[in-house]
């Protein structure tokens, strides 16, 4: 099946590399009967590959169902999947068929995987490796030929390291991995999607869809959308009902951005032609230097006030004057006709080190609120508390 036409039939908008990918992988495997874990942040749509890889099996004909497992009750879950007879606990009035046993033939999405109790971790892995299952209160063993498409939102591997989630289990739903990329990592396909939220808006409400201008669309393709495309629908939502006129400038659309979210959108750079936005790393660049211009002209102020100023000295082997400015960290020497020669001190040119005395630097400007000295070394919050651990800096 071509891509193209696989979009138009489900309503996939994009067309970013890492997307095409996830698609072409799901084509792949939907004719056979291997199990597959879909791997993606909340709101990427995992379930929409689901669906994909349902309908272009030989099952397609056959039931399907999707199971959020993190919204079952741990006491009702096995329950729930396998079934239970009369009088297996208290409320169980009549036998009950459980999902496996009712899509027969058909496939069962899990979503949430990951939540599953560690008990039901084992009767899931029997009925991967022998589809053979038991109902709750009961000693039959069952049979069923269901595909199994389970989808996660978090590493399972960390849960494995945990021991919250058996390794033995995650091979077998691992079988084919298809990882439905993050919004954030297909910014090209950003603005389709706003637009055609927008338009299927306009239509809803019966009005005129709206539309951003150049500065707005920049603000749009750089927000990092946390809540992937269920955001991204959220915000055209209110930006088509909401918004004052129908050309939204970025000062409007800022209204619209989660307050707390603000912060990590990038600063752009003035009278750039192209408007481009500077990354953290290019940020950093730019006060280091600034940093050593303020250096230099320091180092001015302490040679054109020796002798006068206020320093320690001490005699050297040289029958020179060793100063030692107390705003410096280099030491200058001064011999008796106060000539002035500086004693050359080895400097770290470490990035890592540069940064790190850069965030001691503003978390002290700042009085250790991480808000105020991550805006002010122009990164994120995040970054700031990632950097602060990994460099092991004590506020």
């Amino acid at each position: 099946m071509e891509l193209q036409s696989l979009k138009n039939r489900f309503g996939i908008i994009g067309n970013s590399p890492v997307l095409n990918h996830a698609l072409q992988t799901a084509i792949q495997v939907a004719p056979t009967d291997l199990t597959v874990l879909i791997n993606g942040e909340s709101g990427v749509g995992k379930e929409s590959f689901s669906h994909i890889i349902h309908q272009l099996s030989k099952r397609k004909h056959n039931p399907f169902i999707a199971v959020n497992c993190g919204a079952i009750p741990e006491g009702t879950i096995d329950s729930e999947l396998f079934g239970h007879e009369k009088g297996s606990f208290t409320g169980a009035h009549e036998a009950r068929k459980g999902y496996f046993e009712a899509v027969n033939s058909g496939t069962i999405f899990l979503d949430e995987v990951s939540e599953l109790p560690i008990g039901t971790q084992a009767r899931l892995l029997r009925v991967l490796e022998s589809q053979e299952y038991i109902r709750v209160g009961s000693s039959k063993v069952l049979k069923t030929d269901v595909r199994v498409i389970a989808a996660t939102n978090i590493n399972l591997l960390n849960k494995i390291s945990a021991g919250r989630f058996r390794e033995d289990l995650y091979y077998r739903l691992n079988t084919v991995p298809i990882l439905v990329p993050a919004l954030r990592d297909r910014k090209e396909d950003i603005p389709t999607l706003f637009r055609r939220f927008c338009i299927d808006f306009a239509e809803k409400y019966h009005a005129d869809p709206i539309q951003l201008d150049d500065n707005a669309k920049q603000l749009l393709v750089h927000y990092t959308f946390p809540g992937n495309i269920r955001e991204l629908k959220n915000i055209a939502e209110q930006v088509s009902v909401l918004s004052k006129n129908k050309t939204v400038t970025a000062d409007e659309f800022r209204q619209f951005i989660p307050v707390n979210r603000q912060n990590n959108l990038p600063v752009p750079i003035a009278n750039s032609d192209n408007q481009s936005f500077m990354s953290e790393r290019e940020i950093l660049y730019k006060m280091l230097f600034e940093m050593k211009g303020d250096l230099n002209e320091l180092k001015k102020i302490v040679y054109n006030a020796v002798p006068g100023s206020e320093s320690s000295e001490y005699q050297t082997q040289e029958g020179y004057s060793a100063v030692q400015s107390h705003e410096m960290a280099k030491p200058i020497l001064i011999d008796s006709n106060n000539n002035v020669r500086e004693i050359q001190v080895e400097e770290s040119l470490s990035l890592q080190d540069k940064e790190k005395e850069m965030i001691i630097k503003a978390l002290k400007k700042h009085r250790n609120r991480r808000k105020d000295a991550a805006r002010d070394l122009g990164i994120s919050d995040r970054t700031l508390y990632r950097k602060i651990k990994e460099y092991n800096i004590v506020d």
